[in-house]
């Protein structure tokens, strides 16, 4: 999908291997990469994502819902983890709180001048959000950011691990 010069792209793959600038973990608010993807950038990218993620909750406490945070890349492809904390379903004003944690993703990897971002579906794992309003939220969230704001960032990538995932984003894109 083609908004101006920037672009969105759909795509099967492991985000632990993406070489987009930045990549987003999809975290808690304690930073602690415990299971999911957040558990496989952990793994792949090494201590250093784990020890500045201590550093970083030793310092703020923990991370609010739908705020964002950066760290260096470890051992991944990419430059820079984002780390953003989305919602868990039945804690109520979700869906607001999703568009605040892609908003804010992408916000700091404007401030970082970065040009490209992958996002896996935030909060659609073990969170329990549902995979088709989340695909339609992080669509249409990352659209608007590319045509209100003057950034660097351009190109966004959903990358997702299944075939089921990635199917349901390209369902979503086609009513966008």
């Amino acid at each position: 999908m083609k908004i101006k010069d920037k672009e969105i792209i759909i795509k099967k793959g492991d985000i632990t291997e993406e070489t987009s600038d930045a990549i987003v973990n999809p975290a808690n608010s304690h930073l602690m990469h415990g299971g999911g993807a957040a558990r496989a950038i952990a793994v792949k990218g090494g201590n250093q994502i784990d020890k500045e993620s201590r550093e970083i909750i030793k310092k703020i406490k923990y991370i609010p819902v739908g705020k964002a945070v950066i760290t260096n890349n470890g051992n991944l492809k990419c430059k820079y983890v984002i780390h953003t904390v989305g919602p868990r379903m039945g804690e109520g004003n979700e869906d607001e709180k999703l568009k605040n944690a892609v908003w804010n993703s992408l916000t700091l990897a404007d401030l970082y001048n970065l040009e490209s971002i992958s996002l896996p579906a935030i909060s659609s794992g073990i969170f329990g959000f549902p995979k088709d309003r989340c695909a339609e939220i992080l669509l249409s969230t990352s659209m608007k950011f590319l045509k209100e704001k003057n950034t660097s960032i351009k190109k966004i990538i959903m990358c997702n691990f299944d075939e089921e995932t990635c199917n349901i984003f390209r369902e979503k894109e086609s009513f966008l």
